[in-house]
């Protein structure tokens, strides 16, 4: 884990949703959100049930009609029975004042709502709409989080804002105009959430973007000016690895700089993909950064002209499929396994030194070197492998390692993944 020193957390007011501490000196935590049809109610108790089992800590599900409001109190009964305790928050857009007052068992299933001030109406219903949603997470002693989505921002404010930036003697550029006007609805809606009676501490807000710089800036500023929570995701981040760098190249600058307490990435499922993918993403970002540790790192080299067998790549991808498979068993019984680091390396260049670093690794032969591995556990050798048998061997040695390291006893007996 590297050692680089991660700068303070700004100094926010804790939030509590469910069991779930949201802010001050809690951890970040990681969310996700749904993308079924919350009326099919097995299908999305279902999904929020693998979203939980991958690490998702908060799991969002979307409320935009009767029959979803409906099925809400059916999904947390769902959920209980599955034995799941995710706490669970309902995005609501456009018709959420309604869907609170016509279904108030939705709003006492949930743990937290989320309100998008640019989509609680328009003109003069904006302010009514609004206090409706906020008078029922205050009755209810439900969290919100305020979220302001650029793409749907508070077309009021940004009309007026933009009418006083063109009287200026010198305008600024539209641009600035909008990422001002996504922060000013953040505040003003959070202002007025307090004016009707919700307290500050059952306040989160999001200010979200589409593009990594303006969120970074937008990000910047909102934490200067407030001590609410702060939600981090980059809006439409869209698919594969082009969203995956963008979320990591926007999260990574703001939580180095003590910025977020909250995040979700929000990813476009490649077809087949499971929805689990953005959590996986997010908890890899947290820990490569070392913030958090969710799952033991394995840390292998990307090959060169010495490592022509692509043997170090199957043993590599091997040791990872171990991992994710027996991690589930392993947290209950192995606490800090997570902590972890393995290494699977392909030649002598780095593979003894990359070795002799992690708790346990395996320096493969590349070509032309001497055909046999040697297993390094705390910086020691302590066994060379050779022969067919290398990878189930050395799976056999982590396992050891961990039996030995992080559970109680020193039991040796055959381990029931073989």
């Amino acid at each position: 884990m590297s050692s680089t020193t991660i700068s303070p957390r700004s100094v926010t007011v804790p939030v509590q949703v469910g069991d779930v501490t949201i802010g001050g000196d809690a951890p970040v935590v990681v969310q996700s959100m749904t993308n079924t049809d919350t009326a099919d109610e097995i299908r999305t108790a279902i999904q929020v049930a693998e979203l939980a089992q991958a690490g998702s800590e908060l799991v969002r599900i979307t409320v935009n009609n009767n029959e979803a409001a409906a099925a809400v109190p059916n999904i947390r009964k769902r959920l209980e029975d599955m034995g799941v305790s995710v706490p669970l928050v309902g995005d609501f857009h456009f018709n959420g004042h309604k869907l609170l007052q016509d279904h108030p068992e939705c709003g006492e299933a949930l743990d937290k709502l989320r309100i998008n001030p640019g989509n609680v109406g328009k003109g003069r219903r904006r302010d009514p709409q609004f206090a409706t949603m906020i008078e029922n997470a205050r009755d209810l002693d439900k969290p919100v989080r305020i979220g302001v989505n650029w793409g749907s921002l508070d077309q009021d404010l940004l009309t007026s804002m933009m009418d006083d930036n063109a009287r200026l003697d010198t305008p600024k550029p539209p641009e600035e105009v909008t990422k001002a006007a996504v922060i000013e609805s953040a505040l003003q809606s959070a202002q007025r959430a307090q004016e009707l009676g919700l307290p500050e501490d059952r306040i989160i807000l999001s200010c979200k973007m589409s593009g990594v710089q303006d969120l970074i800036g937008v990000y910047r500023d909102l934490a200067e000016r407030c001590r609410y929570p702060l939600h981090l995701g980059l809006t439409e981040a869209g698919m594969g690895s082009k969203g995956i760098v963008a979320s990591t190249a926007a999260l990574a600058i703001l939580m180095q700089e003590g910025i977020g307490d909250t995040i979700r990435i929000s990813l476009t499922p490649e077809p087949g993909e499971a929805r689990t993918k953005e959590v996986e993403v997010a908890q890899q970002i947290l820990q490569t950064m070392g913030i958090r540790a969710f799952t033991p790192l394995v840390t292998a080299c990307p090959g060169c002209g010495r490592t022509t067998s692509t043997y170090f790549q199957e043993l590599a991808d091997q040791i990872q499929r171990h991992v994710k498979e027996r991690m589930p068993e392993w947290r209950q019984h192995y606490p800090g396994v997570e902590n972890m680091t393995l290494a699977v390396m392909g030649c002598v260049v780095n593979g003894p030194g990359e070795s002799r670093n992690a708790n346990i690794g395996i320096s493969l032969p590349g070509t032309g070197e001497k055909p046999v591995a040697p297993v390094y556990e705390d910086g020691e050798k302590t066994v060379t492998l050779k022969g067919e048998g290398i990878a189930e061997a050395f799976t056999e040695r982590v396992e050891a390692y961990i039996r030995r390291t992080y559970g109680t006893t020193t039991d040796e007996s055959t381990p029931s993944w073989a």
